[in-house]
């Protein structure tokens, strides 16, 4: 067997076990995001070969210079931008990935507004929580969170979930818990929460997207 489609095959198992025996077994099964950055060519074309339909990537032009080829031959495939987006990339990126889950900030919230239209390909958006209030990293401060939704809603952009990245000194269930909580409140149907050294516990707190690199792939080069 292919050593990608039989890491494919027990990652699903593990995600479908841990789904079952979580507090939300009774929702859709987590979808696994195959993150495909820096992966050669090659081992993408076995994932799609076999199934795998959802990938993330976190660099805009590697990305359209990766797809664009896949995409004219698979049409159900399902991007998602997964990296730290710059304002001067938005309409690229709006017309290229489905979803993006790293809405972080004003001044990028305002560009996705100006430039989202009906036509766009970006359907769904995510907010990135900074759920350990890290300095210089990404995504929006706990104590600034609401304020920051209510200006995104203001400009009607369709925000479904959160994601966040924890702490990599600190258990990374506290922060899932955060995350959930989060989107309890704010009544958000989708968590993007979880990687390849924690997505099943990330599960436990009902993560619905898992984004899965070296565990699907192997290493990168």
């Amino acid at each position: 067997m292919d050593e990608i489609q039989n890491r494919y095959l027990k990652l699903n198992k593990l995600i479908k076990k841990c789904h079952d025996e979580s507090f939300y077994s009774k929702n859709p099964l987590p979808k696994l995001i195959a993150v495909s950055k820096q992966q050669p060519n090659e081992k993408i074309l076995d994932a799609l070969k076999f199934g795998q339909r959802i990938y993330g990537e976190n660099k805009l032009q590697d990305a359209i210079k990766r797809w664009s080829n896949f995409l004219n031959i698979y049409n159900d495939i399902e991007l998602h931008y997964i990296g730290h987006l710059q304002t001067n990339k938005v309409k690229k990126a709006l017309n290229f990935f489905d979803v993006i889950h790293t809405l972080d900030r004003e001044n990028l919230a305002l560009e996705i507004s100006k430039n989202l239209t009906s036509k766009s390909k970006t359907k769904s958006f995510m907010i990135q929580v900074n759920t350990g209030n890290e300095e210089n990293k990404s995504g929006i401060n706990l104590n600034k969170f609401e304020e920051f939704f209510k200006f995104v809603n203001s400009l009607k952009i369709p925000v479904k979930g959160l994601m966040c990245l924890p702490p990599i000194d600190e258990e990374p269930s506290i922060h899932f818990c955060i995350l959930r909580e989060l989107a309890n409140k704010f009544k958000l149907s989708d968590l993007s929460m979880g990687m390849s050294m924690d997505f099943t516990k990330a599960i436990k707190f009902g993560s619905t997207y898992l984004r899965i690199g070296s565990s699907f792939f192997g290493k990168r080069l």
